[in-house]
């Protein structure tokens, strides 16, 4: 028989319970027992969904109140020795790590964060050197499998797997010159041990040890290390899955399939075209081939008709007892249910699964591969057909208008007029900056009588005019905060938005938008990726109003504030019937009309955000140039039609950019903000590397922390910047918006940061 797996699910509960209740722990208003409730009745809830969709394989010790990688470094001891020792209880050092910590005589910074892969989850770096001591803190996989078996629910427990864990890690400070994390795996192992054995002994029959890593060129490297792990591991545990997932193994089958586990794992969605080359590697072999072909990635409905035609071709070649039909990857990236989706209209929500729709899709995908003579299955196949068919008969329709015009980008509409060192002179005379300019990245804090004034408008309790009344208000306050402390690049502080991307999408033609799709960005911050699901064209201008009304309070220079097309792109959920190329280039054009109609308002600078332009980066470098070769144009098709005098910025953050920093640079913005305070200024090698010519803002500190820097630390940050990069080329700023932060902290970062660039200029004039 074909069984059906999900390899994790949506940690956030149907209602964002997880927030809510880390949040209130955070605020003192909910004990550490209550959360570990909130928790249990989540965990609860999922499980149970799943089960009563039929899944055979059900995952436990995926949930994790912040990070599973930062669950998985607390388990295993991986924690730095700055939070030890403070007088924290290990749930509080757990989130100091996640957040940071500045309370009751305790201060101390958050760990790095990175995004996980291609994706816009955020895991919390783990830290190693040559002192780290492993130990089992505790067993959450073991934990939670028994958490699941009291309910009656028998469950898959999932571990991260050790070479994965160590080559996500980085080198702690103390580390010595040339540390390799992979260099611990002898250590790391007897700790595995002794976990797998625990959960054998408690009665688990597999579980799912992920090992993402294996689609990297870099698993290569660590050949040697997979096999010297899983000998060891195979002989003392349930039988393993290995999990690989978000792209296609390539050569490094070759020597996963001679690793001594029960399954591999392999993602059907991002890399279909992998089935072959890995039938033929496992065939001989005693493997079961577990294959997604249900996106965890997207939330179109599965095609059945083409998930059935590659789980035939396994069960063909393999048999129906060595295949598993399963996600493709968690399905941490997609919202929990459709069910409480009351405004789609009808045809809409047909076009669309979710986490638990996705899991009904598998648990049938699979019973038709098993010959289930149910009727219910044949319904539910025959019922999909009809769905892809009106899905598809949608997507023939196109915008002839928009079409055309991404037919007709010329080579000159990437370029500026002038090389920067001409601009540069032209935009200093307009916008009189000292050295050493100081700006922040865009959003304020979105207090809760902005939210509760949005939430009046969107259910008619406020009128529009009101809206907009008490928007004007709430820029006029951030306008003149900024004038009192001395900020020298303001911005309006964007109350009017909601989110950095939902915002455009709503004011952009070919969207659609969830009441409650929420997904997972990073610890409790939660986004609603908009959907786009047919051509996309700019109706009218979205943020002039705001900008120019903003401008007009104040003789300092405005920046406008716009969230580039990649990004537009990959924090949403895209299409799948056209390219992304083609949907990047409509929103660049987009994009493009609002930057020209932004300078025509007289605002002097703009910011076109694209955090996201590493983390869409194929993971394979064959794959790189294929996608800058659009993704680079589409930036600056987008900036590149106003005059010298404006002047155009960009944002990046948490990702690793030494090796695009040469893209960043043709992006050719004439000023970038960058984050690099959490990683402790690594980015300055890239900059001593590669250099830079354009103005540049390294992040001075880290704004997903409620932590105050001292205006100390800001000092000192400025003055390692100043060691690589020309102080006339130098912006201070923070790392990223202040939207998820309170007014008292952001008021007193905000008062260190502008202090310690007066002193910069004082000292380095």
């Amino acid at each position: 028989m074909v069984l059906s797996s999900v390899l994790g699910f949506p940690r956030i509960g149907a209602n964002r319970e997880v927030k809510k209740a880390v949040e209130a722990y955070w605020a003192n208003k909910l004990s550490a027992d209550e959360l570990t409730k909130a928790a249990a009745d989540v965990k609860k809830a999922s499980w149970t969904s799943l089960k009563e969709r039929g899944v055979d394989l059900i995952p436990s010790g995926d949930f994790t109140l912040y990070d599973h990688v930062l669950d998985h470094s607390a388990a295993f001891n991986v924690i730095p020795k700055r939070y030890l020792g403070k007088g924290l209880s290990p749930l509080d050092v757990y989130f100091a790590m996640g957040r940071g910590r500045q309370a009751d005589g305790v201060d101390v910074p958050a760990c790095e964060m990175k995004k996980w892969f291609d994706s816009n989850y955020h895991f919390v770096v783990p830290e190693f050197s040559e002192e780290t001591e492993f130990k089992l803190n505790f067993n959450k996989a073991l934990e939670e499998y028994r958490e699941a078996k009291d309910l009656g629910i028998n469950t898959r427990p999932v571990v991260l797997g050790p070479v994965t864990f160590l080559a996500l890690g980085k080198a702690a400070k103390e580390a010595r010159p040339g540390f390799q994390p992979i260099s611990l795996l002898p250590q790391l192992i007897p700790i595995y041990k002794q976990l797998l054995a625990a959960l054998k002994e408690a009665g688990a029959e597999s579980v799912q040890i992920d090992e993402p890593i294996l689609v990297l060129d870099s698993a290569s490297l660590y050949e040697k290390q997979f096999a010297q792990a899983y000998a060891e591991l195979a002989p003392v545990s349930p039988k393993l899955v290995l999990t690989t997932y978000y792209g296609r193994l390539d050569s490094n089958v070759t020597f996963v399939a001679k690793l001594p586990v029960a399954a591999l794992h392999i993602d059907l969605d991002r890399a279909p075209a992998q089935l072959d080359e890995v039938i033929a590697a496992v065939k001989s072999t005693n493997l079961v081939l577990s294959l997604g072909v249900v996106s965890g990635r997207n939330i179109w409905k599965t095609d059945f008709q083409a998930a059935l035609k590659l789980g035939q071709k396994a069960v063909d070649a393999l048999g129906k007892d060595r295949v598993i039909i399963a996600s493709s990857s968690s399905l941490l990236h997609t919202p929990v249910s459709l069910a409480a989706e009351t405004k789609l209209t009808p045809e809409q929500k047909d076009w669309f699964a979710f986490a638990l729709e996705k899991a009904s899709e598998i648990s049938v995908i699979a019973s038709a591969l098993s010959g289930s003579q149910d009727p219910k299955v044949a319904e539910a196949v025959e019922a999909n057909r009809v769905s892809i068919a009106k899905r598809r008969e949608f997507e023939r329709n196109s915008d002839a208008t928009v079409r055309n015009r991404v037919a007709a980008i010329t080579p000159d509409m990437l370029e500026r007029k002038s090389p920067f060192s001409v601009r540069k002179e032209i935009q200093q005379k307009q916008l009189q900056l000292p050295k050493f300019p100081t700006t922040t990245i865009g959003s304020f804090p979105q207090t809760k009588e902005i939210r509760q004034a949005r939430a009046k408008l969107n259910k008619g309790e406020l009128s529009q005019e009101e809206y907009e009344k008490f928007i004007e208000k709430e820029i006029e306050n951030v306008v003149r905060f900024q004038e009192r402390i001395g900020l020298d690049l303001l911005v309006h502080g964007e109350p009017e938005r909601n989110d950095m991307v939902q915002y455009f999408g709503e004011q952009l033609e070919g969207f659609v938008f969830t009441q409650n799709g929420w997904v997972q960005s990073y610890g409790s911050r939660y986004v609603r990726p908009p959907i786009i699901v047919s051509d996309v064209s700019r109706p009218k201008p979205m943020t002039v109003r705001w900008s120019s009304y903003a401008q007009s309070l104040t003789s300092k220079p405005m920046k406008g504030m716009l969230t580039g097309p990649v990004t537009i792109l990959n924090w949403s959920f895209p299409r799948a019937d056209v390219s992304r190329e083609l949907q990047c280039k409509q929103l660049a054009l987009a994009l493009r009309d609002e930057v020209i109609d932004l300078e025509k308002a007289g605002i002097k600078a703009v910011q076109v955000d694209e955090p996201a332009l590493r983390e869409g980066l194929p993971l394979r470098k064959a794959d790189w140039d294929a996608y800058l070769g659009w993704a680079l144009p589409s930036f600056k098709i987008a900036t590149a039609g106003v005059t010298d005098a404006l002047q155009t910025h960009s944002h990046f953050c948490y990702s690793d950019f030494d090796d695009i920093f040469p893209s960043i640079q043709a992006l050719d913005a004439d000023v970038i903000s960058i984050e690099a305070s959490k990683s402790d200024l690594k980015l300055l090698n890239t900059f001593k590397h590669y250099g830079y010519s354009n103005q540049i803002g390294p992040g001075v500190y880290d704004i997903h922390s409620p932590r105050v820097p001292s205006e100390e630390e800001i000092k000192e940050r400025i003055a390692a910047m100043l060691t690589t990069l020309p102080g006339e080329l130098l912006f201070v700023n923070p790392d990223c918006g202040l939207k998820t932060r309170g007014w008292a902290e952001t008021e007193a970062s905000l008062v260190n940061l502008v202090n310690a660039a007066r002193w910069a200029r004082q000292t380095y004039a």
